[in-house]
């Protein structure tokens, strides 16, 4: 496997996460990206895209790259990243997924067909990560309804792309109800901020 992109608009990034608010909100998401971090690096070189401070530390801390988020939503960040890597196999994985672990990236990757691309759509219908067989064929697509956008885009380039069923990627989290069904799977920094907080309870 050659580089995964974590790209990471920050702690004001989870907007619909609204039942949680100040301090507990921004701890929350910097334990989902740390617990992404901790799967990632386990398994390659991982670049993050971020320019928020605390995402930044994280980053750094668990030995990821980091690139200047320039901007402009999550398509433009992810591009960023794309821009400065070899055209190797590369894998795109949001900070909100805290159940992933090292198998689930490894089965991405095995899922990516050659020449082509590999998506994890979240229940409804964005898309929580891609296999990219090479950086070029990313294309900023994010957003409502953008795994059937990715599909019809590998389409339109003439390369094959099919859906992973990699259930510990399609859940992420973005309001309180999915921190209430993905609690008992979470990584462990998740589960240590939501214990200590007593968000769940």
């Amino acid at each position: 496997m050659g580089v995964i992109v974590v790209p990471f608009r920050g702690t004001n990034g989870k907007r619909r996460l609204t039942e949680i608010s100040g301090e507990a909100h921004d701890r929350v998401v910097l334990a989902m990206l740390a617990d992404v971090l901790a799967a990632t690096t386990a398994v390659a070189r991982t670049v993050v895209v971020t320019s928020d401070p605390g995402g930044l530390r994280l980053a750094r801390a668990a030995g990821a790259e980091v690139v200047a988020d320039p901007g402009g939503g999550q398509g433009a960040a992810v591009a960023a990243a794309l821009d400065t890597l070899p055209a190797d196999e590369t894998l795109v994985v949001n900070a909100d997924v805290p159940c992933v672990a090292p198998d689930d990236l490894r089965a991405l990757g095995a899922a990516t067909p050659a020449g082509g691309i590999a998506l994890v759509p979240s229940p409804d219908g964005r898309t929580n990560a891609l296999g990219l067989a090479t950086p070029p064929l990313f294309r900023p697509l994010y957003g409502p309804e953008s795994a059937a956008r990715f599909r019809a885009a590998a389409q339109e380039l003439g390369v094959a792309s099919t859906v992973a069923a990699i259930p510990n990627l399609e859940h992420d989290v973005d309001t309180r109800a999915d921190l209430d069904r993905i609690q008992a799977r979470a990584g462990r920094h998740t589960q240590s901020v939501l214990d200590e907080l007593q968000v769940l309870r």
